[in-house]
């Protein structure tokens, strides 16, 4: 049974930053850069074991819940199961596209996600994002997606937009990664818009589109990011 001096002493330990700077030490927490050292140790600890994705609905298993259909053409947007299996097991959804442009998008919002203004101002952590898509085999298809950083207003701080990516009809249809770190992108970072989807290439009735699932966006303070 604990005493009163007991529970005094363990706030004291707790309240310590060497106590925190040492537990991060031991569980493999390190800051991005050495001259980002935190003024906080205890938030920093528990930033990177609250590490997760932040987006929504990223399979499609609850259908489209949690994205804006930003286009929504042809025979629209539709969710399946992967046509061939997906290299992470546990996907077992995925958004499917059709003949005309699909687009869809989240907008995370760090504050409420538990990422103070402060925390991204000083810190300015790695924000990494991922996508997985895939074509069918039999029909001509492209791929394509813009994330972007914006501040309170809404104005993008930074963007990644890379090259649209075409398929050819009879292709492999195997699954393809996207992956991005934002990094270094200065003070006011408050949001993070994801966007993606595509569309058939050869104007066939149903859903004959790029497939996307499993899709990322997560803050990584520690350095195993």
């Amino acid at each position: 049974m604990f005493k009163p001096g007991m529970c005094r002493q363990w706030k004291e330990v707790a309240d310590q930053e060497s106590f925190w700077r040492e537990r991060c030490r031991r569980e493999g927490y390190h800051p991005h850069g050495a001259s980002k050292v935190p003024s906080d140790w205890r938030l920093f600890y528990f930033l990177c074991k609250k590490r997760r994705n932040l987006l929504k609905n990223p399979r499609g298993e609850d259908t489209l819940r949690g994205w804006t259909l930003t286009q929504n053409n042809g025979d629209r947007w539709t969710v399946d199961e992967p046509m061939v299996p997906h290299p992470n097991e546990a996907v077992q959804k995925n958004f499917v596209t059709s003949y005309g442009m699909c687009l869809k998008e989240q907008t995370v919002d760090l504050k409420h996600e538990g990422y103070s203004p402060s925390f991204m101002d000083e810190f300015q952590p790695p924000i990494r994002i991922s996508d997985w898509y895939a074509p069918r085999w039999d029909c001509g298809s492209e791929y394509t997606i813009s994330v972007q950083l914006l501040d309170e207003r809404k104005n993008v701080v930074q963007e990644f937009h890379p090259d649209i990516v075409y398929f050819p009809q009879w292709n492999d249809q195997q699954w393809c990664q996207m992956t991005h770190v934002f990094q270094n992108y200065g003070p006011g970072v408050r949001y993070v818009r994801f966007s993606h989807g595509g569309k058939d290439t050869q104007f066939w009735a149903g859903w004959y589109g790029i497939r996307v699932t499993d899709s990322c966006v997560e803050v990584c303070p520690a350095l195993d990011s």
